[in-house]
């Protein structure tokens, strides 16, 4: 029975190495998909990053003028986390966008890979509305006792808090917008109506007074109607980039730079380049150190290449420098995987081993070693995709994938073909 096994999961390991390697030739599958209906998740092309396919970078200037000094640098962060969200709603590839600092001046950089109008990109980033609450005090105006203005305060409130928003009409049939703020919005506008009981709070959106409520009581619940002078459309357009995520911040375009897909290929190219040339010399490597069962372990590798090609592609992942440096490295975790295998399977041949036992023990002995270098690997992985930025992220995403790709490589893989080709030449 357990003959009979390996052959047949070996036959399913390469139909399906096969198959997949069709998926990740673009060419071949483009022809394969015109022919046939697949469903949607199988009709992908290579998603690429900025470095790779070229397009636009896009360098803003953030105004933190009304904002306290100990809340800048959460504002900074809330402004580029909104700004990913909307770069995603139209569609490039991989949104990155990054915090630079300059004579204590920050910036915020947008890149849009492989984006066909920039124009209405730029557009869309721009008319993410501003909204912030703002406390009001009224004071007399100067010669005159009787007459007041009134005068406004930034508060913490802004629109990084706000969860969702819809569009309702009130009594008489005019057009209001409902906001809901997450639960860190919700305790800070609670705190706000809770302080300004009987006193006006005015609502700004894009640095204009659109509705100066007077407060009757704490409002619980983190939920908010803004009425004011809204047409239908008008609500119906705020609701809209209220969904796609509100600015804590005013933003400016300072400078937009052009990145040529030629010069994005070019480095593809050499990437490409430098990766079969990488993986050659590591299976000339495995060849003459460790012969027959060197070839079997390049076979393992090319077999694990292909299937997380495809894994990345379906996914889809994102392919940048970066991202492509992740999936090296993880051929590199798959090649330490199998020559701490081989090594152990020599050592145990030399004791006087069986081939069979030989590869048992080798795999016994081998896998604490291996698991505990992927795992620390994968945690590493798993922190810098959380805490990192998007470009970090890209590197993280694709390490993870691939060495979890690696440990199926090697303790699956590589043994089901060592067990497939290896026969011990003594019978007992």
């Amino acid at each position: 029975m357990k003959k009979n096994k390996f052959p047949t999961f070996f036959v399913f390991i390469i139909l399906l190495t096969i198959l997949v390697g069709f998926f990740d030739y673009q060419p071949i599958w483009s022809k394969i998909r015109s022919k046939i209906n697949l469903p949607e998740g199988f009709n992908r092309d290579w998603r690429l990053g900025l470095d790779l396919v070229g397009g636009s970078l896009l360098t803003y200037d953030i105004n933190l003028n009304q904002v306290s000094a100990t809340d800048r640098n959460s504002v900074v962060n809330g402004l580029r986390d909104v700004l990913e969200k909307r770069v995603n709603l139209f569609g490039v590839s991989e949104p990155l966008v990054y915090i630079t600092e300059t004579g204590g001046l920050q910036r915020l950089v947008v890149e849009l890979a492989g984006i066909k109008d920039i124009e209405q990109a730029i557009k869309m980033i721009g008319e993410t509305p501003l909204l912030d609450f703002r406390e009001v005090e009224e004071i007399p105006t100067t010669g005159d006792k009787d007459k007041k203005e009134l005068a406004f305060t930034p508060t913490a409130l802004t629109g990084r808090y706000v969860k969702n928003a819809q569009l309702g009409f009130d009594d008489f049939g005019k057009p209001t917008v409902s906001i809901a703020f997450n639960d860190e919005g919700a305790k800070i506008f609670e705190e706000l109506t809770d302080r300004n009981i009987g006193k006006y709070l005015a609502i700004f959106l894009d640095n204009e007074p659109i509705e100066i409520p007077v407060v009757r009581e704490k409002i619980s619940g983190g939920e908010a109607i803004i009425s004011g002078n809204l047409t239908t459309d008008s609500a119906r357009q705020f609701v809209e980039r209220f969904n796609a995520g509100a600015l804590p911040a005013p933003i400016k375009l300072v400078s937009q730079q052009t990145i040529g897909a030629s010069l994005g290929m070019d480095s593809l190219r050499k990437t490409i380049s430098a990766s079969i040339f990488g993986f050659a010399l590591v299976a000339l490597f495995m060849v003459i150190y460790y012969r027959g069962f060197g070839l079997i372990a390049v076979l393992a590798l090319t077999i694990y290449s292909i299937l997380t090609l495809g894994i990345f592609k379906l996914i889809p992942v994102t392919l940048t420098l970066a991202g492509i440096a992740g999936f090296i490295l993880s051929v590199g975790m798959a090649v330490d995987a199998n020559v701490l295998i081989f090594a152990r399977m020599k050592e145990e041949l030399k004791k006087g081993l069986s081939k069979t036992a030989a590869i048992e023990e080798g795999f016994r002995r081998a896998w604490p070693s291996i698991r505990d270098s992927n795992i620390t690997t994968i945690i590493i992985a798993v922190i810098l995709f959380y805490l990192a930025t998007s470009f970090v992220k890209g590197f993280a995403l694709t390490l993870f994938i691939g060495v979890m790709m690696s440990m199926f490589s090697a303790i699956v893989v590589t043994k089901s073909l060592l067990e497939v080709f290896v026969r011990d030449t003594k019978k007992n």
